[in-house]
């Protein structure tokens, strides 16, 4: 292959006279931080280093999964349980010479997240965790960092561009002034479902808003949020205030755990593994004992579950139980069937309740 020129890759790019040589080397010399690299990281990570990003770093701890192939389009069937971060990055290396691309495999944590967002000029937001979104937010405010946030909900996408400096001084809008208490009901793509279009719209959202701040053309959305539906192609801008001060998100990160059951270490008493399980089905006699509960709707399972709960409708207080049997939660990776099993055990202490380990994934 023939050695490729800057001028050649982005000429395209060059030639709109709002970016031109000095847009591009803006371009160039940022370094931005995408964290998930499933629906919304993925495409905004190829975006980006395709618009010649200098230095981009990839943050996710999953491996991809058949289900995820349908809107992940980046990934192919060769790329199955393997880490979606290493596949993105090497996916990245072969058609973007001159972005400098990283990727790291461990989940972002209150621990690590200031030290893991420092060296970067804009953080975005691709992930579906809601925790992690609000320590996002909460570390880019305390950093001054600005955070390309982006949400997504059956066939509904949110793009906003939070904590941007502003000409006086301050900083615009967050998450917090938009949504100030995190509601843990909401559910995410696995019990929802999702559209693939509506993913790669605001992915692509997410990627304008980043190249605007970077080259400093057109409006980002700063004390906005862009609301916008497939369905019936419609979208309106909500104004956002800034109400929520740095000092309170200081207090707030004191206290917060923002712990997500997806990226933490669950209770080894509280399991039983898709072995165990298999065994306990194939025995007629102790398999009577079991009650298996889908807390994902449409969950397709090689076994007969006795009733499906959706976890966002899931009430321990109102769950009928039989103290004689053993309840088994399942759902796609076992982690909200994890929550279930949780809400169950801290109801009802005493009663044999179980969660499927690595869910219908590893059964």
């Amino acid at each position: 292959m023939s050695i490729i020129s800057k001028s050649d890759l982005f000429k395209r790019q060059i030639t709109l006279s709002e970016i031109g040589e000095l847009g591009q080397q803006k371009l160039q010399d940022a370094k931005v931080l995408v964290v998930g690299c499933g629906g919304l990281g993925s495409p905004i990570a190829v975006y980006l280093a395709s618009s010649g990003i200098g230095k981009l770093h990839l943050i996710d701890f999953d491996t991809v999964a058949i289900t995820n192939l349908h809107r992940q389009v980046f990934y192919s069937l060769d790329d199955v349980d393997h880490y979606k971060s290493e596949c993105l990055s090497n996916f990245i290396q072969q058609r973007a010479p001159f972005t400098q691309v990283s990727f790291s495999t461990q989940a972002l944590t209150k621990e690590n997240a200031s030290m893991l967002i420092s060296d970067y000029d804009i953080i975005i937001d691709g992930t579906d965790s809601l925790p992690t979104k609000y320590l996002l937010n909460d570390v880019c405010v305390l950093e001054g960092k600005p955070l390309v946030y982006g949400s997504l909900y059956k066939f509904d996408g949110y793009v906003s561009s939070f904590n941007l400096l502003q000409e006086d001084g301050s900083y615009s809008a967050n998450l917090r002034d938009a949504f100030p208490v995190m509601n843990t009901d909401v559910p995410n793509c696995e019990e929802a479902g999702i559209l693939n279009a509506i993913v790669g719209m605001i992915a692509t959202a997410q990627v304008n808003e980043v190249l605007k701040i970077i080259t400093g053309i057109g409006k980002p959305l700063a004390n906005k949020l862009l609301v916008y539906n497939a369905l019936q192609n419609r979208q309106l801008k909500m104004k956002i205030s800034s109400i929520i001060e740095k000092e309170q998100i200081a207090s707030l990160f004191k206290i917060e755990t923002y712990f997500d059951a997806a990226c933490g270490t669950q209770n080894p008493d509280w399991q039983i593994s898709p072995a165990a399980l298999k065994v306990r089905l194939l025995d007629t006699e102790r398999s009577l004992s079991l009650e298996l509960i889908a807390v994902v709707p449409n969950l397709k399972v090689p076994f007969k579950v006795s009733q499906t709960i959706p976890i966002e409708e899931f009430d321990a207080s109102t769950f009928t139980i039989n103290p004689l049997k053993t309840y088994v939660m399942v759902c796609q990776k076992g982690v909200n069937s994890y929550l279930a099993t949780k809400k169950l055990k801290a109801k009802y202490p005493t009663l044999d309740v179980l969660n499927l380990t690595g869910g219908i994934r590893s059964y």
